[in-house]
């Protein structure tokens, strides 16, 4: 019978049997199973050793008879001040000159040390008395324990699973391919889909053994806090699909940066890591919901365990003040409902997944080409856009200010930067690349049954080896129409046309540099020299951010002299305290620099295109 499952299972998915035989040996397993065990016992006794006992205190959480002992310390500190009062009047009475007497005084100076000596003492002597064992709350301390154990087991299968597991599939990885065994994965007949999901289940298969033995305990631990079944599911539903997304970013990464060897997953899990102590500390935090970590909260399980366990990473006095019941998205209020944060989690990974498979099957056999083409960098940039609005509209005013604009401004630019400078990088094909496609563009056909030969544009805008500077374009076109049009449509009693013109200006600043960016990026990797692509992901990079970062350093502020900082890739701080004219002054000059930068491009890529004979022939007339 066990023959028959193995064959099964290797006919299902010989990857992941293949994983499983070179991992699941009865020492690995029964170590990893009794390490959860251990840890588990560790667990529950690190909470029971704050047991109430006989000397648990009169002031304690859990003892019914703290309030009395309370009201009773209030009651003898307002006598005590009453009777303090009363001795500091009679010592200013024995104090005149009409009535002084010595012996008086010395008598109600010992009382007054008395009376302080009281006020001072008084928690501590009510505070030795310790709460009689029938009067603890024993039940209500079980509750707590139950449930101090249950988010302690959350957050530590939470981290074992997204931490350890991404790291065991970026070393497979990089072991595979220092060995060599990967490319004889990738000529494999098995399909792409099917590798992938026998290394994702697979290659953590200890770690899951490990988490599959604290199951139990952390449903019985939820069950006894008097948590609903149905929401430790919501949970463990949300944690499932997170695996998903990590470890197929993890693939992802491990396929993509093949260059960084032994260092890669030391990267891949410590940014993981830092991740997740980064959205841990959001959700510890007791500020309310911002709208900048909307979308980097639905990427963490940490909010959702705080909203559907409340009091578990910090302590809300009411669930209307957990930040996640707050979030709306185009003003539809998903917080109010478990159903609607719960789905709109398991959507955002859905769509995040879904892309990074496009991503996946694409560079699995060809390690070498881009892992998305440019059509489905139009589609990404669409979904991206519309996550980040709807999240953004749904945490502001009907009635827009300024502030909110700047505020909005200050996270969805530098967002987009970043987004824009990973697109270049993916896009942008290296010399050999273009050299090909200048030198042979002619002969593309479609692959259609009408067998037409492709046009210029629609090479450069959907052609793999073609230069990347129009779909660039087209990827700013579609971030910045929504951002226009809802520039457009702001009330006019509320902004002036100064207003908009400006806004509409930064936009147009912010897609002038994007361009000169990716055009100068495209005129690097036309270079000879083997380390281009470093040369040119350190000279954008330098370009961007050095500036600001220069300016910040000499201390010259947006406020004194923004025309400074329009140029710069912060241009957006400068805008509100400069005039119309230098803006578009601005504007202009990056339209010349893009315009110098692309007839430079056409010319290297001409240059690049011509045949060996036609250069050497032209250098013959040239000397001629």
């Amino acid at each position: 019978m066990n023959l028959n499952f193995l064959d099964k299972l290797g006919d299902w998915n010989p990857q992941f049997f293949r994983e499983l035989k070179g991992r699941l040996k009865v020492f690995p397993a029964a170590i990893a199973v009794v390490s959860s065990l251990f840890v588990q016992l560790i667990v529950f006794l690190y909470q029971l050793r704050e047991f109430p006992g006989e000397k648990y205190s009169m002031f304690g959480e859990y003892c019914t008879l703290g309030m009395t002992y309370e009201k009773l310390r209030v009651k003898l500190e307002q006598e005590l001040a009453v009777q303090y009062g009363q001795l500091q009047e009679l010592f200013r009475r024995y104090s005149s000159p009409d009535e002084y007497d010595p012996a008086r005084l010395q008598q109600i100076k010992l009382q007054i040390a008395e009376v302080q000596n009281k006020q001072t003492h008084i928690y501590d002597h009510l505070n030795k008395q310790f709460c009689p064992l029938d009067k603890i709350d024993m039940q209500m301390w079980w509750r707590d324990h139950w449930g101090y154990i249950f988010t302690t087991l959350s957050v530590i299968c939470i981290f074992t699973l997204l931490v350890a597991g991404t790291y065991l599939l970026i070393n497979n990885l990089a072991t595979e391919e220092r060995r060599g065994t990967l490319n004889f994965i990738r000529l494999s007949p098995q399909p792409e889909v099917s590798v992938l999901i026998g290394k994702m289940l697979g290659v953590p298969i200890l770690i899951y053994l490990v988490i599959l033995a604290a199951v139990p305990f952390h449903f019985l631990s939820g069950h006894s806090s008097n948590i609903p079944t149905i929401n430790i599911i919501y949970f463990w539903s949300v944690i499932i699909a997170g695996c998903i997304f990590f470890y197929s970013a993890a693939l992802l990464f491990g396929l993509s940066c093949r260059w960084l060897s032994g260092f890669q997953p030391w990267l891949g899990s410590g940014s993981v890591l830092l991740f997740l102590l980064i959205t841990i500390a959001f959700a510890s935090s007791s500020s309310s919901y911002v709208v900048e970590t909307a979308w980097l909260r639905m990427f963490s399980p940490f909010d959702l365990t705080n909203y559907l366990f409340p009091n578990s990473l910090n302590g809300y006095s009411s669930y209307n003040s957990l930040p996640l019941a707050k979030l709306q998205f185009f003003h539809w209020q998903v917080g109010k409902s478990t159903v609607g944060i719960v789905g709109l989690h398991l959507l955002n990974y859905s769509l995040c997944i879904y892309w990074i498979w496009q991503a996946l099957t694409r560079c699995f056999r060809n390690p070498n080409i881009t892992i998305i083409s440019k059509s489905q960098s139009y589609l990404l940039m669409a979904c991206l856009q519309i996550f980040n609005l709807g999240f953004y509209i749904g945490a502001s005013q009907v009635n827009l200010t300024i502030y909110d604009i700047q505020n909005y401004a200050a996270w969805i630019y530098p967002l987009n930067l970043l987004v824009f400078l990973g697109l270049i990088t993916i896009l942008s094909p290296h010399r050999q690349t273009i050299q090909d496609w200048s030198r042979y563009r002619h002969q593309n056909i479609s692959s259609g049954h009408s067998f037409r030969k492709i046009s210029l544009w629609e090479d450069l805008m959907r052609g793999e080896k073609s230069p990347a500077i129009l779909a660039i374009a087209i990827n700013l076109v579609i971030t910045a129409t929504p951002f226009i049009v809802w520039i457009l449509l702001w009330n006019s009693e509320q902004f002036s046309v100064t207003a908009k013109t400006k806004a509409l200006l930064a936009v147009g600043l912010f897609i002038s540099l994007i361009m000169i960016y990716a055009t100068l990026s495209q005129l690097m990797l036309l270079m000879k020299n083997p380390k281009r692509g470093f040369l040119t992901v350190s000279t954008v990079i330098a370009v961007m951010f050095l500036p600001p970062m220069i300016l910040g350093i000499l201390g010259i502020s947006a406020q004194k002299y923004s025309i400074l900082w329009l140029p710069t890739t912060y241009s957006w701080v400068g805008i509100p305290g400069s005039a119309i004219a230098p803006i578009t002054m601005t504007f202009f000059v990056q339209l010349i620099v893009l315009s110098l930068l692309v007839f430079q491009l056409i010319r290297q890529v001409n240059l690049a295109g011509e045949s060996a004979t036609k250069a050497l022939i032209k250098s013959v007339n040239s000397q001629q």
